[in-house]
């Protein structure tokens, strides 16, 4: 049986409806799924506003304790990474070995307890993941021994090196009340010649290469991340 002009056309009109009802329906969703985009890259903003004003607040922190005393200890504060760096290895360690000399261990028995107390403030404390102490290394050995050899015994030796250094900090009688929290959340990373140290002309400082850093990690990222989750 043929359909007439009318039927047909009153075919055609409910499949229009029902591409238009489609239709809206989709725009719905999209302006639905916009508006979550957006609220995650607003909580996301504010979490990196957030952090780099507590960064500002705990380098101003930071300098301020140690100002008198990073020239005399020959250390540096870098106010981007939040590390304290101290690059004078003649200091630090027997040459080859992890054991840290009598002049870097009274500068820890004077830095440590006042560097975690900072730390330790409510507006810093509840945005560190992790504090790593780092050793590192230049690329040489002694006795000519070169490329991963060197690397490999370099890693070694960095990674006694921190441990030794994390090991005296925490035995600190002025760490005690901090104890429990500095043994979750902070490690001892030996490096090995990773990240030397290059001087304007390109080339490894290796006096500068060798080193011990305390550097702070936000937990920014995991926020983000629980934020993305979420939504």
């Amino acid at each position: 049986m043929f359909k007439t002009k009318s039927e047909r056309g009153e075919h055609w009109i409910s499949i229009s409806d029902l591409m238009s009802g489609l239709m809206v329906i989709f725009l719905f969703i999209a302006i639905s799924y916009m508006k979550e985009v957006t609220a995650d890259r607003d909580k996301i903003l504010e979490i990196a506003v957030t952090w780099k004003e507590t960064q500002q607040e705990l380098y101003k922190a930071l300098e301020k304790e140690f100002r008198d005393d990073l020239r005399r200890w020959r250390a540096t504060l870098n106010q981007e990474t939040l590390s304290v760096r101290f690059h004078n290895p003649e200091l630090l360690f027997e040459s080859g070995k992890s054991t840290i000399k009598q002049g870097f261990l009274e500068i820890l028995q004077s830095f440590f307890p006042r560097y975690i107390r900072i730390l330790q403030l409510d507006k810093f404390r509840q945005n560190i993941a992790e504090v790593r102490i780092e050793g590192h290394t230049s690329s040489e050995w002694s006795q000519n021994i070169v490329g991963d050899s060197a690397y490999f015994l370099n890693m070694e030796l960095s990674q006694d090196r921190t441990r030794a250094v994390l090991e005296f900090c925490m035995r600190l009688p002025a760490v005690n009340n901090f104890r429990e929290w500095a043994k979750g959340n902070i490690t001892a990373n030996g490096l090995s010649s990773s990240k030397i140290v290059k001087s304007a002309n390109g080339e490894e400082n290796k006096l500068l290469s060798r080193r011990v850093e305390f550097r702070v990690r936000t937990n920014a990222d995991k926020q983000i991340a629980r934020i993305l989750s979420i939504g």
